[in-house]
Parts: C-alpha cells; structure tokens; sequence
C-alpha cells in the first residue's frame, strides 16, 4: 500500500501542480507507533519534532508530546537540490518573488556610476557600475550571500545581461563571478554605495503608500561595549523593496524613534 502511494503521488503531483516531487516526509507518534514500515520500505528516520502542532491560527503554543521524522528521497541528489542558496527554477514555487522590470535593470548601473572603483585598472574585467547593479538586483530578489548573488546573475539570459550593461565578449554577454562580486562588495565605499542606492530608492520609490520599519538582532554580534548588533530595514508596501537597512547597537535605556 505505502509503494502504491508513492507511484501515485510520484505520477500524479505534476499533472497537479506542475513540477515534481523531491522526496516524502511524514511523522509518527512514538507513543502509538515505532515506524517499523516505513524503516522496512527504506524511511530515513531523520530526529524528532518539537512538539509543536498544527492549529487553525498556525501552531499550538505549548509542545506537546514530540513525533519521529521519516523522509523518503525520490531523486538520488535530492539533498544537494534542496540545500541550494537558490533552488532551481523547476522547483520555486508557493514564495512571493520581487521582480525587476527592463527599466530597472537599464537605470540601476547609472546610478552607481560616481562610485570610486576600488580595484586597480590592471585586469578589471566587469564595469563597477554594471557589478553593483546586478548585486543590488538580486538582494532586492532575495539572494543572501554572494554565491546566492552569483548563482542568481548566473541564471539572467542574454537580453538580461545586456540591460545591465554585461561585458560582450565572443558573441555573448558575460556576467561577474562569485570572486569579482565579493571583491567588489567587500572594497567598495560603504558611503557611497548607501547614497546612490538612496537615489536610486527615491527615483522608484515614488509607488509606496506606506512603509514597514522592522528590526533583527544579529546572533554572536557584540560590539566594543558588549552590546549586540541591531538591524533596521524600511520596506516599501507596495513596491516591496528594501528602502535601507541600518546596523546599530541599542541605547541602554529603551529603545526610541523619531
């Protein structure tokens, strides 16, 4: 029956939805049940839950008693596709994406055409501006890191990469690695790439009726003082961009605004 079950999920999920299945979870209650069918049927027990159930309004407040997680791989390399900064275009689905129009990609290298390139003229192989503004693109579509920014530039066609102004070499237009993006980013002056992302907000910022002030506390990040590093970003409602983002400890007495 478990088989049964598999073959029909495995067959009929793309029909329904449109891409396939990676691999099957399930949960079983060791108060009940030991998972004897699915170690038999080859179920990797991979830990136990919290506790925590389902509920109407999201998740039960207090845990209650934990299951057993059981996964069942149905691609050989489903750990490696899954574990990707960025997961292939087959599987991205259910997430709400920020797109970036042709007018974007054109605009953004302009206005990080003032800034001072760090790099020495010798072997600069990608423009300063056209780097930058393909880093700013992708955080702006969520990439975290520079190899989620690289795998990101990576996937952008031909005409993508010619909105940003990409090196043409040998019949195409090439995009920066993962070591010129991070040389870049790293080197570049802090100040002078707030200002023109700041300009580049004003210009298409003009669309937000209201804005979400939200705040982080990084893990393991003490200043000087002791104090733990704060982050504050200002996100447009219905541009759904990221205005800025301001790192800072807090004030010893309570928090305040202005």
């Amino acid at each position: 029956m478990l088989s049964l079950c598999e073959r029909c999920l495995v067959r009929d999920w793309p029909v329904r939805f449109g891409y396939p299945l990676l691999l099957l979870e399930t949960f079983v209650d060791p108060t009940r049940f030991q998972g004897t069918l699915y170690r038999a049927a080859n179920w990797r027990y991979v830990g136990d839950t919290r506790g925590f159930r389902r509920t109407r309004e999201g998740y039960s407040e207090q845990p209650t008693a934990a299951k057993r997680v059981f996964l069942h791989p149905l691609h050989p390399q489903a750990q490696a596709l899954l574990s990707r900064p960025i997961l292939a275009p087959l599987y991205r689905h259910g997430a709400p994406k920020i797109m970036i129009s042709a007018e974007q990609m054109r605009s953004l290298p302009d206005f990080f055409a003032d800034i001072s390139d760090p790099r020495r003229r010798q072997g600069r192989c990608h423009p300063l501006p056209m780097v930058l503004a393909i880093a700013t693109a992708a955080t702006l579509c969520g990439m975290r890191g520079y190899k989620a920014i690289s795998l990101w530039a990576k996937d952008l066609g031909q005409k993508a990469r010619a909105r940003f102004g990409c090196r043409y070499r040998k019949g195409r237009y090439e995009i920066p690695g993962r070591t010129t993006i991070r040389d870049v980013l790293t080197r570049v002056d802090p100040v002078e790439l707030d200002r023109a992302l700041q300009q580049w907000n004003a210009v298409y910022g003009e669309d937000d009726e209201a804005l979400a002030l939200d705040g982080k506390t990084m893990r393991n990040a003490i200043d000087e003082q002791g104090r733990q590093t704060h982050i504050l970003g200002l996100v447009g409602h219905q541009s759904n961009i990221c205005h800025t983002q301001k790192k800072s400890a807090p004030c010893p007495s309570a928090a305040t605004m202005s």
